[in-house]
């Protein structure tokens, strides 16, 4: 497992596949009674004009785990120029704001990537991101919903996919899919699972103690639920080496990314918390008992010092969990 800190703020996916709710986060104290809350605002409003939806402002604190990822696959095509020669078309599957297109694109110097995505929103602010970077000529999008929409561009030699899976109601097939649009030698890198975030201690002082675990356990009964409803919903045993293995491709290692960001957090990460947390509680309120719901909305009062804008013991800890295939025979001629 490999240890991503945060130091003094963001670090520079999205992991997703497109816009969910947008909750509108509750602003902080409106007053100047104390000068560090108004410049926390003010910082928190400039956060909130950069990185506004949701998903933007996790792919923000995920940047630094999707650089060191995108630099351990470049390990695995071999010695530096190697891999340079090797790899010159990569897909950033549900790409989201097109933070991990940035991150492939730094350590691929001479591929060009495609940020596939079923939101043309959020592929407008991929696109954007790249011309912010000077990458607009490496980086283009291809907006996408079904997964054999996903190799349409033609033939690639990396493909990476954030928590698109988990979206889609067979996946064994989406892997077929995915694997598909692999030239030989290609690689899958799939991002899914790992560890749920962490931010809160076992005992917050409101409520009762344990309203984390409770909340996670909350979350998997709703992914459950939304799995089966999904179109051709088909249940599998999540072991991912053994999928891959299955949609034809080899195995080619598996690694586990640590994000970190300890208390005291920067404005950013609390922003975030606070859209989480508001997200959660319009997801999961029915799941909830009164005391939870109650507790949930007072770490949302931004008035509050018990509220997640604030409280000091607040923190950032999730894993992530990328599993990598690689498709080592001719492909099958139409």
């Amino acid at each position: 497992m490999t240890p991503t800190h945060g130091t003094g703020g963001l670090a520079g996916d999205a992991l997703g596949t497109g816009p969910g709710p947008e909750p509108q986060p509750e602003r902080g104290p409106a007053t100047d009674q104390e000068t560090g809350h108004k410049a926390g605002h003010e910082a928190a409003d400039e956060a909130e004009h950069r990185a506004g939806h949701p998903a933007e402002q996790e792919a923000e604190l995920h940047a630094g785990f999707l650089a060191e990822a995108a630099h351990w696959l470049h390990g695995l095509f071999g010695p530096a120029d190697r891999a340079t020669a090797a790899v010159r078309r990569i897909l950033d599957v549900g790409s989201g704001p097109g933070v991990a297109s940035h991150a492939l694109a730094d350590a691929f110097p001479e591929a060009r990537v495609v940020a596939v995505d079923r939101s043309p929103a959020l592929l407008a602010r991929a696109e954007a991101r790249a011309a912010e970077h000077g990458l607009a000529d490496r980086i283009s999008t291809q907006r996408a919903e079904r997964p054999e929409e996903f190799a349409r561009s033609g033939p690639v030699d990396l493909i990476w996919t954030g928590n698109v899976c988990r979206h889609l109601g067979d996946q064994q097939a989406a892997l077929r899919s995915l694997a598909s649009a692999l030239r030989p030698g290609g690689l899958l890198a799939v991002a899914e699972r790992g560890l749920p975030p962490r931010f809160l201690p076992r005992d917050i002082g409101i409520g009762r103690p344990g309203l984390q675990a409770r909340l996670d356990a909350a979350a998997e009964e709703q992914v459950t639920a939304r799995r089966s409803r999904l179109p051709g919903a088909t249940s599998v045993v999540e072991d991912w080496p053994c999928l891959l293995a299955s949609a034809g491709l080899v195995p080619a290692g598996t690694r586990t990314f640590l994000i970190e960001f300890p208390a005291p957090l920067d404005v950013p990460v609390r922003r975030h918390l606070h859209t989480r947390l508001h997200g959660l509680l319009s997801d999961l309120g029915e799941r909830l008992d009164l005391v939870d719901r109650l507790t949930v909305e007072q770490l949302l009062d931004g008035d509050a010092c018990t509220g997640v804008l604030w409280r000091p013991d607040a923190f950032y800890l999730t894993a992530v969990t990328v599993h990598t295939a690689r498709l080592c025979r001719p492909r099958a001629a139409a």
